[in-house]
């Protein structure tokens, strides 16, 4: 039985072995003195306060021992219980710090829920965070980032993870099988087809450690678009394909590219959003339905079906039960 004790004191943490031995020692030498000086301290507590102060070096003077083998008791109680509260309390000094750099790092696992994973450090991403900070219900987010050294926020608005996306560990540590959603972006650091090829293995890894994960993926090559697909993403964000059709639009309308970027930014009170067909709607057309939304401050500019999406349908076209609206709602 002594012996699994000693193992188990042995395999404790260092912090809680210091402490615990201060705490030993304290006990023993305020039990003592109150055997070999029963007058001056009468009561064991008393004689534990005595070597409670004396150890921690504050020494108030109400206790003190008056023979010499209690003297000799409190020369050894100051060399061995104030040396490991100094242990203990540098110890705990460097664990402290230790900790905090770890976090800075990015060598400290992220134990919440509900979290946003956001793979790699951008432009991109780090806009995406700081828009997702002005909002009035921020998000937990955890950043993940093999580049980075340290975390790029002095405040902590984002858990950092250092390390390579497709790794288990490192998807451990961002506590991935707890997360709400996950957004892959395209490393800014390789050329488009080995950033998209990065992108489908991190997408893999993640749908591997948790299939039902809502996974987002920024996709910069066309032909990578149907891989992302099959590797299960449930969105693919063609960044090339989006800026090539403002940039065209912008050749032949004057401050197009300002006007979407506004209707997309959500900052601004319009949120492009998907609306469910209710049932009530199903018996109508864009051309009936479009004003009942209107009135709830909701604008109707498309249709989705299936795979098509029918951007301001003729006033006629039917709505099906099946259909998503497109909408713009504040």
């Amino acid at each position: 039985m002594l012996q699994q004790f000693y193992f188990k004191f042995v395999e404790a943490p260092t912090l809680l072995r210091i402490f615990s031995m201060a705490i030993f020692f304290i006990i023993f030498f305020g039990i003592t003195i109150h055997f070999i000086e029963p007058q001056t301290f009468p009561t064991i507590f008393e004689g534990i306060w005595w070597a409670v102060v004396t150890a921690s070096t504050v020494g108030f003077g109400d206790y003190a021992p008056k023979t010499v083998p209690g003297r000799i008791l409190g020369i050894g109680l100051i060399f061995i219980g104030a040396g490991f509260l100094s242990a203990y309390f540098i110890r705990l000094a460097t664990t402290t710090v230790a900790s905090q750099n770890a976090l800075k790092e990015g060598k400290t696992m992220y134990a919440q829920k509900n979290h946003l994973v956001i793979v790699g450090w951008n432009e991109r991403s780090k806009e995406i965070i700081d828009q997702l900070q002005e909002m009035t219900i921020p998000r937990q987010i955890v950043l993940i980032d093999d580049s980075l050294k340290a975390n790029p926020y002095t405040s902590r608005i984002v858990h950092f993870i250092q390390g390579a996306p497709y790794k288990d560990e490192t998807l451990k540590k961002a506590n991935v099988k707890e997360a709400n959603m996950v957004l892959i972006t395209a490393d800014q650091n390789k050329n488009e087809v080995y950033a998209d090829m990065n992108s489908i293995l991190t997408l893999v890894a993640m749908k591997g450690c948790r299939p039902d994960l809502y996974c987002v993926v920024e996709i910069l090559t066309k032909e990578q678009v149907i891989n992302a697909q099959r590797a299960g993403a449930n969105e693919v964000i063609e960044t090339n394909r989006h800026a090539s059709s403002i940039m065209l639009n912008s050749l032949y309308f004057d401050g197009i590219s300002s006007t979407v970027i506004h209707l997309l930014d959500p900052l601004n009170g319009g949120h492009l959003k998907i609306l469910s067909t209710k049932e009530e709607w199903s018996h109508l057309s864009f051309g009936q339905l479009a004003p009942l939304l209107l009135q709830e401050q909701t604008l109707l500019i498309g249709i989705q079906r299936e795979e098509k999406t029918y951007i301001n349908p003729p006033f006629e076209f039917p709505i099906q039960r099946a259909d998503e609206l497109l909408i713009i709602q504040r």
